[in-house]
This record gives structure tokens, C-alpha cells and sequence, in this order.
């Protein structure tokens, strides 16, 4: 609305993770080698911890378009996994095919020996966890059981975990000490000081291709960092929204009556507008040793289902897709009893099998969600009736049906590009009732599970 008017060529401050708009200052651009570093010479589990909106997914996602080609990246958005559907979700995003009915040792022993294999053609293998606060204690306790994967003489994987304060909190626990025992680097994202908010707002302008002196005034600045408490993601919705204001009022400046506008627009709660900055960024290497200090209780992710209605009753378990061929599908009585109840889900299952059928290995297109318990049909039919109501266009949906463990799950998908900037942009648009869940770019052919249909 405002971006010709401010002479702007995209939008500045978007809440979604856009590389171009990484900001090296505040030690990002120093963490960012150094997890470069700690992952191409095997250092062993990388943990990277910081408040809500610090920053930590744009970090993930910088990290992986920076890692180098023969550099294989596993990114987990969905971290809820159960112990052994994080086995699944690690075998089906390597490709690697499991028999029937695979036992979780049989798949960590096949996963050691694909390990092998890849290391040996040269490739190294490294694990993205966002959000890994969330995991099960026994998630993590399989994690620490992944790290021990190696040959005579080379870890095999390198795990790196993103998450919240709540993440150091769990690590302190007495039952959690071996784990936290082989974690060998870990950074924190503090909030920005006031002189990096202004470095921030600005380069954030000039990036979305402004030119031309300040926009902010010095205490419009200042009003921002207080209130955000130096978290970009606040930042970036205030900046936003003092931008609206000046263009509304016809100002090409933002000042300091725009700035608290934006601040009561916003509605920031109290005790976070209010909290003290922290440590400037060049003391970051000390703060891990203070993140306990920040618990504020464990946090949850949202379900992306309705909060009303009988799919609501009970959230669906999240895995990852397996490989085609593992069992169980829904049985011919559960499928045929869901039919009159699941027309959309059954009416997408049926279109999206030509476009499996015939899908290249180099598109790519956005998962939007994975793990809706083929158990619970109407959950499913739920999630693609809120996406319609999202806007997304019904042809570009699909949905695919895949095993993991004993309970078959469905994945639900959305367009279909040539290209892996295509599909970010097309990700950066999704509503914000759909990024509830995590959503990512993904290639096509990190997708085995091929089959639109149970089998």
C-alpha cells in the first residue's frame, strides 16, 4: 500500500523468513560463520537458542542456502515427532527405502549404513531441528542415540538444534545431562540493542530498494526499540505499521506520533513492550550459560486445525512421510465409513494421483503440512476446508497418503514450481492462518512417498 509512496520496490519489514533481508549485524553475520564452521568440521551438536522472534528460523534458513554443495540438509519444521517417527521422517527425507514393517533398530541400522555410504562418497549429512524446544524428552533422548552414529573415526551426523530459552531449561534436567554433554557449540540470539534497531530498520528499507535519507526519526527509533524489546519480528510489525501511518497521514517521514500509534496498534503486551534490553551483541558467546535464567514456561505450538468443530476434538499426531510400501493403511471399512463424511479429502485424494504420477524430481512445491493421522479423516478434511478459506486455490492443493510407524498419515501439499525461489516467494505469501504450521520450500525429489491414494 505504502511502497510507492516511500519509493520501496517490495515490502520491508515481512514477518516471513526472506534470506535477501538477513541482517549481519548484532553478531548474526559472526554466528552465521560460526555454525558454517561448527558443522563442516563435525563439532559434534550445535544448539542455537533465543526468545520468540529473535530471529532463529531466518538464521535455519540463511544456513542452508550458505552450507556447501556436498553438504546434505535434512530440515525437520515439525519437531512433535515421536521417537520412532523421527527415524521415518530422517529415512524418507535421505530417500532411503525401508522394508515392511521395519523395527526401530532395524532402522537406525540401516540408517548408519546409508550414512556410511554417503560419507564415503564424499557427502556429509546435517540435521536441521527448528522449534526443537517442543521435542518429547524422548525425542531427545533419540537425538543424543543419532549423534553416537559414526565410522571408525567420523561422526556421521551433525545435528543442529534451533529453539526457544525453554530448550536450555529441558537440557539442565538431571535425565538430560548425556545429551547436553555432547552438544560441543552453542550461540544465542540476543535482542537487539537500540543503535542495531536503527541499523536494522535501515537496512531493511534499503534492501526492499529505498535510497534517500533516514525514513525513522531518532525517537521514532527509540519508541520501536523500547516497545520491541529488541526482537526483530516485533520490530518488523512496528516498523510496518509506523510506515502505514505516515503514508496514511501523507508524511514522508516517520516520526514519533507514528511510532506510538503503531505501539498501540500493535497491542504488545505488557510485560515483554516492557522488558530491559540485554547484553550488547559481542558478549552473545557468554549468554548460553544465562539462557535458564529466561524460562518462561513451556511453551506449546498451536495446533493448525479449527478450534471448533468435532475435527478439534483431537489433534492429529505429527509424523514425517515414509517410504511407500510401509505399512498400515486405513482399512477398506475406515475408508469407505469416511467417505460421505471427507468429500473434499476425497475428491483432492483422486486429482492429485495424475500429478504424483507424473511428477519431476526437480520441482518443487510447498508442504504445507505433514502428520494429519490417517485414523482421523475429518481432521484432514478440516485442514483443506481452512485452507480454501485461506484463499488457496483448490487445483493447486494435493494430498498425499504415506506410513509411519503403526498409523498411516496424510500430507497436504500446494503448488507446483520450477524453481526453489519460486517456491519461497510462493511461501512468503501463504496467509498467516497457514504459517501456523510451519510450512517450507521443498524439492520434489526429497518426496518418496509418490502414491496419492492408501494402499
Amino acid at each position: 500500500m505504502y511502497l510507492e509512496h516511500f519509493g520501496l520496490a517490495e515490502p520491508p519489514f515481512r514477518i516471513t523468513p526472506h534470506t535477501d533481508f538477513f541482517f549481519s549485524g548484532a553478531q548474526r553475520g559472526a554466528t552465521l560463520e560460526a555454525l558454517l564452521y561448527a558443522i563442516t568440521h563435525e563439532e559434534g551438536i550445535v544448539k542455537i537458542s533465543g526468545e520468540v522472534g529473535s530471529g532463529k528460523t531466518m538464521l535455519c534458513r540463511v544456513l542452508m542456502e550458505r552450507l556447501p554443495s556436498h553438504v546434505v540438509t535434512v530440515y525437520l519444521a515439525h519437531p512433535s515427532l515421536s521417537r520412532e517417527d523421527i527415524l521415518y521422517a530422517l529415512a524418507e527425507e535421505l530417500g532411503l527405502g525401508l522394508p515392511e514393517s521395519a523395527r526401530t533398530g532395524s532402522v537406525m541400522r540401516l540408517l548408519q549404513e546409508h550414512l556410511v555410504g554417503l560419507y564415503a562418497e564424499g557427502k556429509r549429512v546435517v540435521v536441521l531441528i527448528d522449534e526443537a524446544h517442543a521435542m518429547p524428552l524422548e525425542t531427545l533422548e533419540e537425538i543424543r542415540l543419532l549423534s553416537n552414529l559414526e565410522s571408525n573415526r567420523h561422526k556421521l551426523l551433525q545435528l543442529v538444534l534451533f529453539g526457544q530459552p525453554e530448550l536450555d531449561a529441558t537440557l539442565a534436567r538431571p535425565d538430560m545431562r548425556q545429551l547436553k554433554d555432547r552438544i560441543t557449540n552453542q550461540f544465542m540470539l540476543a535482542p537487539l540493542g537500540q543503535e542495531d534497531v536503527a541499523r536494522y530498520i535501515d537496512f531493511r528499507m534499503r534492501a526492499a530498494g529505498y535510497r534517500g535519507p533516514s525514513v525513522f526519526s531518532a525517537e521514532a527509533l527509540r519508541l520501536i526499540a523500547q516497545a520491541s524489546a529488541g526482537l526483530t519480528r516485533r520490530i518488523n510489525i512496528l516498523a510496518d505499521k509506523a510506515l502505514l501511518a505516515a503514508f496514511a497521514a501523507g508524511k514522508h517521514e516517520v516520526g514519533a506520533a507514528e511510532a506510538k500509534a503503531a505501539i498501540r496498534d500493535a497491542a504488545l503486551e505488557p510485560a515483554q513492550a516492557a522488558r530491559p534490553f540485554r547484553l550488547p551483541g559481542w558478549l552473545w558467546a557468554v549468554a548460553g550459560a544465562l539462557a535458564t535464567l529466561l524460562v518462561i514456561g513451556l511453551w506449546q505450538w498451536p495446533s493448525p486445525l479449527p478450534s471448533d468443530g468435532p475435527a478439534a476434538t483431537a489433534q492429529p499426531r505429527e509424523v514425517q512421510e515414509a517410504p511407500r510400501g510401509h505399512p498400515a493403511a486405513p482399512s477398506v471399512a475406515a475408508a469407505a465409513a469416511s467417505v460421505s463424511a471427507t468429500p473434499l479429502l476425497d475428491q483432492l485424494l483422486a486429482t492429485s494421483q495424475p500429478w504424483f504420477d507424473t511428477l519431476s524430481p526437480e520441482r518443487w512445491f510447498v508442504q504445507l503440512y505433514t502428520g494429519l493421522d490417517a485414523r482421523r479423516p475429518e481432521d484432514v478434511e478440516a485442514y483443506l476446508r481452512r485452507a480454501l478459506q485461506a484463499g488457496l486455490p483448490r487445483d493447486e492443493l494435493r494430498v498425499y497418503w504415506g506410513a509411519a510407524g503403526e498409523a498411516g498419515r496424510y500430507g497436504v501439499i500446494y503448488g507446483d514450481f520450477a524453481s526453489q525461489r519460486e517456491a519461497l516467494q510462493a511461501l512468503e505469501s501463504l496467509p498467516a492462518a497457514l504459517r501456523q504450521a510451519r510450512p517450507y520450500a521443498r524439492k520434489a525429489s526429497a518426496l518418496q512417498v509418490k502414491h496419492a491414494e492408501p494402499r
